[in-house]
């Protein structure tokens, strides 16, 4: 996918997602998300922090001791924004074309489409990934190895995705099919992958 419809897609679900937003009440906003110790509020936060400056990076990881998981929950934690600016911060970041650094042009994606579903999967609202978008984020997810490893994670198993143009694993590998949304939240270890008759070792 080029870069031009990667920002399109970041563009139409940070929208998407600000208009969702705006219809929580204060019990949703509250709500523990899929991301360990963080309420649907703080995962709203830090998506508006893939915007923050490159200073802005230095000086949190500076703080946290150089360590990347203590730096995001640093500025998750320390921002205390109510869900109107938060929500109008978001919708104010369409058009951008900003990235942490270090980061690839997908990783903008790769996290609005993972977070908005750590936002909606334990508020029960069934939120579709657009299919092209979500092969291109487990194609990126398939390829790190840091913080995220799923090929280290999940040896020996194929993930095949039945709604979509994605296969990933050896052919001989334990199969895993499922659709893209699932498969994406499988490699972001959202989801647990699901037992099957054919487990890695019966090979």
């Amino acid at each position: 996918m080029d870069s031009d419809t990667i920002w399109r897609h970041v563009d139409d679900q940070r929208r998407q997602l600000a208009d969702l937003l705006d219809t929580f009440d204060p019990g949703q906003w509250s709500t523990p998300s899929l991301c360990a110790g963080w309420t649907v509020r703080d995962v709203a936060a830090h998506l508006t922090h893939v915007d923050a400056g490159r200073g802005d990076y230095v000086r949190a990881m500076i703080r946290s001791g150089f360590r990347l998981d203590a730096m995001i929950n640093r500025m998750t934690k320390d921002d205390t924004s109510d869900p109107a600016t938060i929500t109008a911060r978001l919708r104010a970041m369409v058009g951008s074309r900003r990235h942490p650094p270090m980061t690839k042009v997908v990783d903008p994606l790769m996290d609005v489409l993972v977070h908005t579903q750590d936002i909606c999967v334990p508020l029960g609202i069934d939120r579709p990934m657009p299919g092209d978008a979500a092969v291109a984020v487990a194609e990126r997810l398939w390829e790190m190895k840091f913080p995220l490893n799923p090929r280290r994670d999940f040896p020996g198993y194929r993930f095949v995705a039945t709604d979509a143009g994605f296969a990933v694993g050896p052919e001989w590998g334990a199969l895993r099919e499922a659709p893209i949304r699932d498969i994406v939240l499988m490699l972001a270890r959202r989801l647990n992958v699901p037992d099957s008759e054919r487990d890695p070792d019966d090979d």
